[in-house]
């Protein structure tokens, strides 16, 4: 089957049953999406499909069909502040937002929905899109933070 995955199209014998995530990582060797539960609790595994944010994990490949799955390999291009970065990456960076780093991929892709569709969310707005998305570190604090700065980056630049 063809993929559309971070603007190229890829093929991939997979078995559609088989779920996104492994497919990602095992067969196309896009391995910043990550395995956490394999049950979508953790958010670890979060990619986009047409801009939404989805559990990889849990999504079969057969269910993308014509959609554009965005990986975190994928973000950035020419909107980010610096080359190659999404505002929210950039706003990870300054913060010094992660520790150990392994559920951050995630946490970007579900940050980058969020103001995609509320490009000025509350604190509220903030939490209610980022449950799920469990980080061991504790660094919450620090991932509102970071979207608060990438929202305002992302205001000023439109």
């Amino acid at each position: 089957m063809k993929l559309r995955v971070n603007d190229n199209v890829l093929e991939t014998d997979a078995a559609p049953e088989t779920p996104l995530l492994w497919v990602l990582r095992d067969y196309l060797n896009l391995t910043g999406t990550k395995y956490g539960c394999g049950i979508a609790l953790c958010g670890a595994c979060t990619v986009h499909i047409d801009d939404n944010p989805v559990r990889s994990c849990v999504f079969p490949v057969g269910e993308v069909g014509e959609a554009t799955i965005t990986t975190i390999e994928g973000l950035g291009g020419s909107i980010g502040v610096a080359p190659g970065m999404h505002p929210v990456q950039q706003a990870w960076r300054e913060i010094d937002v992660p520790q150990c780093g392994y559920c951050q991929s995630g946490q970007i892709m579900s940050a980058v929905a969020l103001l995609v569709g509320n490009p000025n969310p509350s604190d509220a707005d903030i939490d209610a899109a980022m449950a799920g998305n469990i980080c061991r570190c504790g660094t919450y604090i620090r991932i509102r933070a970071a979207i608060r700065q990438a929202a305002k980056a992302m205001g000023s630049a439109s």
